[in-house]
Order: C-alpha cells, then sequence, then structure tokens
C-alpha cells in the first residue's frame, strides 16, 4: 500500500487512523479529507490502493465516497471506519462495495493486523461486525427450498416419490392429469430439481414418502 486516503472530519481520529496505517504500511504516503467533498475531490485527484471512509461526515455519508472510489478506481480497497455498528449502516456499506468494516473502539494493534490482512485479500471486519453479518442473513436468508411448498404441493411430492404416475395422483386427489402436471412443475422448479428420482430423494427426506403421511 503506498497512496492512502483516510476520509474522518475529527482530527484527532485522522491522526490516530494515521498513526494505525503507518504500523501496517510504513513506506505508505497520507493524504486526508475532513469532508464528504473534499473526499469526493480527493478520489478525482489521484488513485489509492487503501481508502479508510467514516460514515459520518459534516457535510453528508461517507458511502458516497466509497460509492465514487468503487466506481471509478475498483482496484482500490475501501475500508469503513466508524463507531457505527447498527445492520443498516453496515449492509449499507457493504452493498456499496466496501471490503471491510472496522469499528473505531476497536484496540489499535487489532486494527494493524486487520488492515495488513486486508491487503492480502482478507476481509476486515470487526469481530462484533462480523457476528451482526451473520445474525442478519440468519434472520432475513432464504427459506429452504421445501419451505415454499405449499400443503397440496408437499402432498403430490409424496406420492410420486412413492411411484404413483400423474394419472394415480390425479385419481387419489380428485383432479386432473394437467391440474397434477402443473404442481409437479411447480415443485421441480421451488427444489430445483429435474427428475422423479430426485422428487423421490426429497420426498423421502421430508418424511412424505409413506402412504400414511400423504
Amino acid at each position: 500500500m503506498t497512496q492512502v486516503l483516510i476520509v474522518e472530519d475529527l482530527s484527532e481520529t485522522r491522526r490516530w487512523l494515521g498513526e494505525i496505517v503507518t504500523a501496517a504500511f510504513p513506506d505508505c504516503t497520507l493524504h486526508e479529507a475532513t469532508s464528504q467533498s473534499s473526499g469526493l475531490a480527493q478520489s478525482a485527484r489521484r488513485v489509492y490502493d487503501l481508502a479508510l471512509i467514516d460514515l459520518g461526515l459534516p457535510d453528508g455519508s461517507g458511502l458516497e465516497v466509497l460509492r465514487k472510489l468503487r466506481l471509478s478506481q475498483p482496484d482500490t480497497i475501501c475500508v469503513v471506519t466508524t463507531v457505527m455498528g447498527d445492520d443498516a449502516s453496515i449492509v449499507g456499506a457493504l452493498s456499496a462495495g466496501a471490503h471491510g468494516y472496522l469499528l473505531k473502539e476497536q484496540p489499535r494493534d487489532l486494527l494493524v493486523v486487520q488492515l495488513k490482512q486486508v491487503a492480502a485479500g482478507i476481509p476486515a471486519l470487526s469481530p462484533s461486525v462480523a457476528r451482526r453479518i451473520m445474525q442478519h442473513f440468519q434472520r432475513t436468508g432464504p427459506a429452504a427450498p421445501e419451505d415454499n411448498l405449499t400443503a397440496r404441493e408437499r402432498e403430490v411430492l409424496g406420492m410420486i416419490g412413492r411411484g404413483l404416475r400423474n394419472a394415480e395422483v390425479a385419481q387419489a386427489l380428485l383432479l386432473s392429469e394437467n391440474t397434477i402436471a402443473g404442481y409437479i412443475k411447480d415443485i421441480y422448479r421451488k427444489l430445483g430439481i429435474s427428475s422423479r428420482a430426485e422428487a423421490s430423494w426429497h420426498a423421502a427426506r421430508l418424511g412424505l414418502g409413506t402412504p400414511d403421511q400423504t
């Protein structure tokens, strides 16, 4: 890392971050910006290897600087350095292309190590941030494919899993074969499968393959 940009409005924090960066990369050249506008100006002035960006700036969000750098300098490693540890800030920064998210409350030595790691391609995430990311996706991630099946689709899956033909399933459920074919098509799509053998496997896994459960 030779050219490093620090976007931070507090002078004491800016100096502290500069010391951390210098400890991680002794031969680097530091450049500073104290606001969103000066950060945007700096990003247009030269190419950076690393940028540390605060989110809460006096004239706007550091996300705008982050987005500008990711667009104009895709090789620049952008790391958010902030006190904001809420889900919205973390997800917003990572969605905007941040390579890391470090909380300023961390010990200096840990920040030095994490900056060295990000230069080696390892995402720089504060431990508490990593935990929040995992919790966020545990809460909001997609459901398992089988959870999207309706009660009728599970019923049809159980029957074809037992080897019944479409006509037999239609007769048992008092439906037309075309309707059953439509159910099977939707089941295959939701489970990401394309054969009766795969359907049988899923039916067995879900406990739908015995007559008592269909």
